[in-house]
């Protein structure tokens, strides 16, 4: 069975599973929005990682799956409230919460869906509910502290690559990692291990991540799903733009500078001019690499764990079918 095959059958074993287990109606006005943002589809990337790893450390996918969905009503909890920070209208191609409903119905359903993921923890033992939980709540307050960073950064010049690397580990891939880790913990693999497999998510969080900040300026707009070029619209101080900051010419960071200070009605000559500079500051390059390192990091890691050699292939390909997505 091919690698893409076990993913659908994990993804289509968890979806029925986020079906049973979120059929609450009263008050609809609450548990509407819930439902309706669940069921908006995504990739559902962090629940088949709790369960994958689930098994690859000899647990069983059925016994992870409530640590899954609580990874997953936790990320979508943090949609629906980054969604109202940043006004969008969108997500995932259809209305968001808040404009579908009203802000204040938004609030109030991300707050419950907070609430739900941590639920989803009792149905464990003792000693696994302390564990599962001590490291949701670690997570939590992480991707929080994430979010916030980049709030703060959007108005500040002088932010540096340490500094967007670490939002970039709080915001994103903690919860990549912390779900790995929470599928090892269901299947009482030793510590050891799960802190190798922990270390496996983050850096390959972080490796996705810039991957993005990659495809968001140089990928296809046929596959990659976004509008190319959205974070230079924006004027989102990316690895890109760091590192074009570090490696450009005087007249290139003043030009780069300039350009990152004015949002043009028709936003097309900005986007090719911050791309040339981009490519020629050697920042392409730079990111490049970054993201092999980080990629690299996170498959020394999974090398570490006691896991047999056919597992961790199995979750290296996953790795490895990531890294050289296009969308």
């Amino acid at each position: 069975m091919s690698n893409i095959d076990i993913i659908s059958q994990y993804r289509e074993q968890f979806v029925t599973h986020l079906e049973a287990r979120t059929q609450i109606t009263e008050p609809q006005n609450l548990y509407g929005p819930v439902q309706y943002i669940l069921g908006l589809g995504g990739k559902r990337l962090r629940p088949i990682l709790t369960l994958m790893t689930a098994e690859a450390f000899g647990g069983k996918a059925k016994e992870a799956m409530d640590a899954a969905l609580a990874v997953e009503m936790f990320h979508n909890f943090s949609l629906v409230h980054d969604d109202i920070m940043d006004d969008a209208p969108l997500r995932r191609g259809k209305t968001t919460v808040h404009e579908k409903w009203d802000i204040n119905t938004g609030i109030l359903s991300g707050d419950a869906m907070l609430i739900l993921s941590y639920q989803f923890f009792e149905t464990y033992p003792v000693k696994t509910y302390f564990e599962l939980t001590k490291l949701f709540s670690k997570t939590a307050i992480e991707v929080c502290e994430g979010q916030q960073y980049d709030v703060d950064f959007e108005t500040r010049d002088d932010v540096t690559i340490p500094e967007y690397l670490k939002m970039i580990e709080y915001k994103t891939s903690v919860l990549v990692a912390a779900a790995m880790k929470m599928g090892a913990i269901v299947a009482n693999a030793d510590q050891k291990d799960a802190e190798a497999i922990y270390e496996f998510g983050r850096n390959l969080g972080i490796a996705f991540q810039l991957q993005d900040d990659y495809l968001d300026a140089f990928g296809d707009p046929k596959t990659f799903g976004k509008q190319i070029g959205g974070d230079i619209i924006e004027n989102k101080k990316t690895y890109l733009y760091l590192k074009a900051l570090e490696g450009a010419a005087k007249d290139d960071q003043e030009g780069l500078k300039h350009l990152y200070s004015i949002k043009p009605e028709d936003p097309t000559p900005k986007v090719e001019a911050v791309k040339t500079i981009f490519e020629e500051s050697g920042a392409v390059e730079e990111t490049r690499k970054a993201i092999k390192k980080f990629t690299q990091t996170a498959f020394d890691a999974l090398a570490k764990t006691g896991l047999p050699e056919k597992n961790k292939a199995l979750l290296k390909q996953f790795g490895e079918s990531l890294m050289e997505r296009t969308v």
